[in-house]
C-alpha cells in the first residue's frame, strides 16, 4: 500500500503569510527596533522563503507602515473609550494620557514602529488616514476647551507630548519597574494633562 501523501510545510504561517510576517516583524522589533531587522530576517522567523514577503510588500518600509496603521488604530481603540469614561473635557484629556502611557507599556513594539521607523506618511495613504483618525477623535474634545483651531491644535500637540514623555522615561525605567510604576506614571500623565489643560504651570 502506498504511503499517504503529506502536505506541503507552510512554516510557521499556516497559510496565512500576510500575518505571519508582521508578527514576525513585530517580534523583530520588539528585540531589536524598528530599524534593527530585515526583511529576510522576517522571512525566517516567520518559516517562509525569503521572497514571500515581496508577494504582500513592497519593502520593508511597506511592511513597517502597515504595523504603524495598526498602531494608529489601537491607540484610537484605547483612546476612544478613555475618553467614554467622562464627558468632562479635562478628565477626558487625563484619561487619554493616562492611556497613552498604558499604550507604550503594553504595546512597545507598536508604540516604537509608529513613532520612531521615520516612515513617510505622504507615501503611504491608509497610514496617514489612521493618524488623522486619532486627531480626528481628540481634536473636539480640546475645542470645547479653545474654540480657536490653531490653540486647540497647539494644546493637544503639548498634552500628547507630555505623555510621549513619560511613556519614554518609563520605558527607560526612570520610574521604576513593574506595575505600580506604571501606574504611578499614569498618574502623573493625567495630572499634567490637567495641569496643561487648565494653563497653569506644572
Amino acid at each position: 500500500m502506498s504511503s499517504p501523501v503529506k502536505p506541503r510545510p507552510v512554516g510557521h504561517h499556516h497559510g496565512d503569510l500576510r500575518n505571519a510576517l508582521l508578527q514576525a516583524a513585530l517580534e523583530l522589533v520588539g528585540e531589536r527596533g524598528p530599524h534593527g531587522f530585515t526583511l529576510a530576517e522576517a522571512s525566517r522567523r516567520a518559516g517562509v522563503s525569503v521572497a514571500a514577503p515581496y508577494k504582500h510588500f513592497a519593502d520593508r518600509e511597506a511592511l513597517l507602515a502597515e504595523l504603524a496603521t495598526r498602531g494608529y488604530r489601537e491607540q484610537r481603540s484605547r483612546f476612544s473609550a478613555a475618553l467614554g469614561g467622562s464627558a468632562d473635557p479635562l478628565d477626558q484629556l487625563a484619561s487619554f494620557a493616562s492611556a497613552y502611557v498604558r499604550f507604550a507599556a503594553e504595546e512597545p513594539a507598536l508604540f516604537d514602529i509608529t513613532f520612531n521607523a521615520g516612515l513617510d506618511k505622504s507615501g503611504f495613504a491608509e497610514l496617514a488616514t489612521a493618524g488623522d483618525e486619532v486627531a480626528d477623535l481628540l481634536l473636539p474634545v480640546v475645542r470645547r476647551l479653545t474654540p480657536d483651531e490653531a490653540d486647540a491644535f497647539d494644546l493637544l500637540l503639548r498634552i500628547a507630548a507630555a505623555a510621549h514623555g513619560l511613556a519614554v522615561f518609563l520605558r527607560q525605567g526612570l520610574f521604576g519597574m513593574g506595575n505600580q510604576a506604571l501606574a504611578d506614571t499614569e498618574d502623573k500623565a493625567a495630572r499634567t494633562a490637567r495641569a496643561i489643560a487648565r494653563g497653569r504651570d506644572i
